[in-house]
């Protein structure tokens, strides 16, 4: 049963954000995207990585893994302060140093620039001495779209792969054909079918929808996977034929289905259930990274001064 404080954010979001988002366009819901604070005892240090603007969320006591943090907002909007309140959170809980790139928004820049933009903080991060190994990445949404092809991508080239991934009610099929489209309309709470359809079409900006979507690329080879999704939303088989196709493909994932839940609920992390999904992606980031601090490139402060510090123009 929902808890009280989730029944009444789903009936706040179902009557006031949902027809919001329904009728708006690109520049209405951007207007609309407020910058969070972060949570108490997180800093928030403004950063380059590859070339990208980006933000570093670091709790006090955080420790050597990486959290690599791709935020969500449909491919065209969305930024690093918008998604420190949860990300924060989710770095406390972890322990880990967290990094959000400002990846480049469609329709500006469709595909495949916020992708090229992901890869190149990815590999930023290795050159500086983070062992693949120490990262985690994750993403919710359109985040979550990212991180896997991001994962593709790295591994098409033979870059080394990080330790896991955990995705928040990724977008994985872009051609937005799913059942649940149809399914769940009258359920989800947030999205409404013509924001999904356009985003889509804007993101891509004239490429293969099938190419692009992570759903129906070759999955072989990829890292643990910890999948979250509400039962109530328009793209519930965006997760799950993922976590079929990837188990298909030998991959270990984990489908976490969270009932009567809704896209991306783990944002609104004052209610009950968003903490308890963000504790259990804390979780699995500190079972899959590698705790080995002794072996790591931040043993000392000379290698720490090289990863934090913003590159230079």
């Amino acid at each position: 049963m929902l808890s009280a404080w989730a029944r009444a954010e789903r009936w706040v979001l179902r009557s006031l954000l949902r027809p919001l988002i329904a009728r708006g366009d690109v520049a209405s819901w951007r207007r609309r995207a407020i910058a969070q604070p972060a949570p108490f005892g997180v800093r928030v240090v403004p950063t380059r990585m590859g070339g990208v603007a980006a933000e570093w969320l670091l709790p006090a006591d955080a420790g050597d893994t990486i959290l690599y943090y791709l935020h969500g907002g449909g491919f065209v909007m969305g930024d690093p302060p918008l998604y420190r309140r949860m990300v924060g959170w989710l770095a406390r809980q972890a322990g880990t140093r967290t990094l959000v790139p400002d990846y480049r928004l469609a329709p500006e820049h469709p595909h495949p620039a916020a992708l090229d933009d992901c890869v190149a903080g990815y590999r930023a991060l290795v050159s500086r001495g983070i062992a693949p190994e120490d990262i985690v990445i994750a993403g919710d949404s359109a985040g979550g779209a990212l991180a896997l092809a991001t994962l593709v991508a790295l591994r098409d080239a033979g870059d080394p792969l990080p330790a896991a991934a955990a995705l928040m009610s990724p977008v994985t099929d872009l051609t937005v054909s799913g059942a649940s489209m149809r399914t769940r309309a009258d359920a989800e709470v947030l999205l409404a079918p013509r924001f999904c359809h356009l985003v889509a079409r804007l993101y891509l900006g004239g490429a293969d929808a099938r190419a692009a979507s992570p759903l129906f690329a070759d999955l072989r080879g990829l890292p643990p996977l910890l999948v979250h999704v509400g039962t109530d939303e328009l793209l519930f088989d965006d997760s799950a034929r993922l976590a079929e196709a990837a188990r298909a493909a030998g991959v270990d994932v984990t489908l976490a289905v969270w009932p009567e839940l809704w896209h991306v609920f783990q944002m609104f992390v004052s209610m009950p259930e968003a903490r308890r999904a963000l504790d259990e992606i804390a979780t699995f980031v500190r079972l899959h990274a590698r705790a080995a601090a002794a072996e790591s490139a931040l043993a000392d402060e000379a290698d720490a001064e090289a990863v934090w510090a913003p590159e230079r123009a």
